[in-house]
């Protein structure tokens, strides 16, 4: 019995070229900008999706912290939608770090109310200032959901009228863009900064990028380096973050399709799952108790994630089989009995 494993699209393994390319890679010390991969990659980053810069990093949770540092001071506030990855999984980081605290609004299917973001904005002697706002597309904990493009250009421009910036956790920004049928740069465009993850469903092994304007660079790279993101020869990492940036894209696709099809797969097994939120490569299911189902499920070699005592998830990559689906399901009945 082979393992299936949909507990996250970070699990992916580095393909075969990604290997080759990270054992080949030309590499120098990158906290002296002196590692061409690096360059190279941080250069396509920044003409993919629209910016002057991309500043490489080891994950995503150093992308969103940086620029929570580099946009606000101590003692302020950031909105975030409720669930949001900056707050729920980057483990008290914005406070211990950044020393900020959250303003949450509410966003169903991960799309907020660009009013209620208006309303959350604080410039009072009685509350915390509002220091930025952040977006998350897609939104996790939503369900993998896409937030559409006017709903991001809507808080926006909430940000522009009290004059503070906009930051993106595009973690998945570009299973949003393959799910909106657009490109990469319109789901970024208009945030001040914007956080991509290789090593989500692009299948690179590590990394992320920070996109900033040029204004931001040199003090977004005084953070990574007080935060221990200066790696020195990292160009053995970029070389896959390259191949991941340009072929992982059109392999989301894929993933998508497969979570439609697993999602109406669970239905018809009698789970409650919300098809409105299979938008991406997430399915979210109810069931009485998430650990115990998770548990039985992984010793019928499916793997998958208890998130909260009755909610459990399923996530789709680019290193299941084309038949994972198919195989899961009875896997997947036998546990319910």
């Amino acid at each position: 019995m082979r393992v299936l494993d949909f507990r996250s699209d970070t699990v992916t393994r580095p393909s075969p070229a990604m290997r080759r390319a990270m054992a080949g890679a030309e590499v120098g010390d990158d906290v002296y900008r002196e590692d061409p991969t690096v360059n190279r990659l941080e250069a396509l980053a920044a003409e993919m999706l629209g910016f002057d810069r991309a500043v490489y990093m080891p994950s995503g949770t150093m992308t969103n912290q940086v620029a929570l540092l580099a946009h606000t001071r101590r003692g302020q506030e950031v909105i975030v939608t409720r669930g949001a990855h900056i707050y729920e999984f980057e483990p008290g980081a914005m406070a211990n770090l950044a020393g900020v605290s959250p303003r949450f609004v509410s966003a169903p299917y991960g799309v907020p109310d660009p009013e209620e973001v208006r309303f959350a904005i604080h410039d009072s002697p009685h509350q915390a200032p509002t220091g930025l706002i952040a977006l998350e597309n897609t939104h996790n904990t939503a369900g993998g959901t896409v937030v559409p493009l006017e709903a991001q250009r809507a808080v926006q421009e909430v940000a522009r009228e009290a004059g503070l910036p906009v930051h993106l956790d595009g973690a998945r920004l570009f299973n949003a863009a393959v799910a909106l049928g657009v490109e990469g740069r319109e789901v970024a465009a208009g945030f001040d900064t914007v956080s991509i993850c290789l090593s989500k469903g692009l299948g690179a092994p590590v990394g992320s990028l920070l996109l900033v304007p040029a204004e931001l660079e040199s003090e977004v790279r005084r953070y990574r380096k007080m935060l221990g993101g200066g790696m020195r020869q990292a160009g053995v990492l970029a070389a896959a973050g390259l191949i991941a940036l340009q072929e992982g894209p059109a392999a989301l696709a894929r993933d998508h399709a497969m979570a439609r099809e697993l999602a109406g797969g669970l239905v018809d097994l009698g789970l409650d799952v919300d098809l409105r939120s299979v938008q991406t490569n997430m399915v979210f299911a109810a069931v009485p108790d998430a650990r115990r189902f998770a548990a039985d499920l992984a010793a019928a070699g499916v793997l998958i994630n208890a998130l909260g005592p009755a909610r459990v998830r399923f996530v789709t990559h680019r290193d299941l089989p084309d038949d994972a689906v198919t195989e899961a399901l009875p896997r997947v009945e036998h546990v319910l009995g």
